[in-house]
Parts: structure tokens; sequence; C-alpha cells
């Protein structure tokens, strides 16, 4: 059973395992196909029309099925890989182990946000940027430039508290815990934490950074984490809502998996009990 671990408590290999995975996915061409499935639902997910991976219900289930077919294709690379997380309420500055150039570097350089030390700065030539918004070819960052504080641990409660999952209009406007975590209302958890580190984590084409993966596994335990707080508070929407995934619908661009299908992440993976 893979088991995803805190990324403050994973040892020298595994974070050497870990980067040495995403260096053979990017060599292949494999770790870009995963960049342009996000941007191109970034794109189409809108508040009025059809959406799926953003801006509604489907969000959470829509990113554990992206996540989990990142993983099996690490996994492809190295059997032992597993996708760490990053709590950022607790590892919450730019000095963190997390930006250490044993792991994934540091934030950018003044000048244009170059990231500039650790495995996937420009100057080592493994991570050009090919699925871009623009010219530039090299991984940005920005750490606390946009916005200076990342979420608390009491502003995360806040949002696990929440008692219900969503409601109409199944959209950034909606109250719920679905909404409030991805950051459209309320406190801001997940969207705050792409602008605090900038860059094109601050763009549709987030997962050109690494820590994309680290920051969604930890969303996904948020998810998993409220799950066991309110057993009797499900996904929602059921049935019948236009332009959503309702509860047994089939999920883009996946024509094999319904949200019903992923409300159990232990039939795939188990978090570490930090």
């Amino acid at each position: 059973m893979t088991v995803r671990k805190n990324q403050a408590l994973l040892t020298a290999d595994e974070k050497r395992r870990f980067v040495a995975a995403l260096l053979e996915l990017k060599r292949s061409g494999r770790y870009d196909e995963f960049v342009t499935t996000h941007n191109a639902f970034i794109v189409g997910d809108t508040d009025n029309g059809e959406r799926t991976g953003h801006r509604s219900p489907s969000f959470l289930p829509w990113h554990r099925r992206f996540l989990l077919e990142f993983e099996r294709a690490l996994q492809e690379v190295d059997a032992s890989v597993a996708l760490p997380y990053w709590d950022w309420s607790a590892d919450r500055s730019i000095r963190s182990s997390l930006w250490g150039p044993d792991f994934l570097g540091g934030t950018g350089r003044s000048l244009d946000g170059q990231v500039m030390d650790g495995p996937f700065a420009a100057s080592t030539g493994n991570w050009p940027i090919n699925v871009r918004v623009d010219g530039r070819t090299f991984l940005r960052r920005s750490l606390g430039t946009a916005v200076r504080e990342l979420p608390t641990r009491a502003e995360v409660e806040s949002v696990l508290a929440m008692p219900t999952y969503d409601m109409a209009p199944w959209n950034s406007a909606s109250d719920g815990f679905r909404n409030h975590l991805e950051g459209w209302r309320g406190v801001n958890l997940h969207n705050r934490v792409h602008v605090w580190v900038g860059g094109q984590m601050a763009t549709g084409v987030s997962p050109n950074d690494p820590v994309f993966w680290l920051h969604h596994a930890y969303i996904d335990k948020l998810w998993a984490d409220w799950q066991r707080r309110h057993p009797r508070s499900g996904y929602v929407p059921a049935v019948g809502t236009p332009n959503v995934v309702d509860l047994n619908d089939t999920m883009k661009p996946w024509n094999d998996v319904r949200p019903a299908d992923l409300l159990d992440h232990t039939a795939h993976y188990t978090f570490d009990a930090a």
C-alpha cells in the first residue's frame, strides 16, 4: 500500500528518489502531458458553463484522480516513490526544508523569478518549461511576494468544521467546505497557496512547478480529514445538475471514473500519522 508522507519527514534517500522520478518523467515527455491536461481544464472550467476540475463540486475528486495518475506514472519509474504532501499550515517559511537545494530549490531571483538552485533550476538543463503561458522557458517562483502569509492551522480548522460538502450554485460563489477549501470564499486556502508560491504556480500551467503535487496531496489529505469528521455529509450534488459532475456521472477527461468511485482514498493509498 502506498503511504503518502509529510515532506518534512522524508529521508534524504526518499527525497532523492522522488526528484529522480520527476526528472525521468520530464525527460520522457510524460510530465508535460499532465501540465497540458491541467491547463486545459483551468481554461475550460467556468462558473456559468461546464466545470469539472475547478470551481465545482468535482474539484476534489478530479484532483484525486489526477494525482493518482501522476503517482502511478512516478511508480512506473521507481516503485518505491509516493507523493509527499506539504502541510503549509506548519511549514510556512521560505526557509523550510521543502525549498532546500536537495529537494525543490528555493524562490526565484528578483529580476525575473528564475529559480536558481536545486534540481529544477534552469542551469541544470533538466527542467525546461515547454507548456507555458508566455515565452519564458525556466521555472519561476516568488515565494511570499504576492501574498505574504500562508494559511494558518486555525484557518484550516475553520474550514474543516463546515458540515456541508457543497451547495448551489455549485461554482465559485458557493458556500460549503469544497469552495472554502478551494479558496473562492472565506479564508482562502488552496488558491492562496498557489499565489503565495507565485511564478507558474499562479497560472493554469501550475504543475510545471513540482510543488503543485505536494500542495494538492495536502488538499487531498484535508478532504480525507473532513470526511472523517463529517461521516454523514457526503458528496453532492447527486443527480440532474446542469454543467457539473453529479455523484455518479463520469468525469472528463477519463471515461471510467465517477466521484462515487473516489470517495475512499484508502483503496489506493494512506497518509502517515503526521
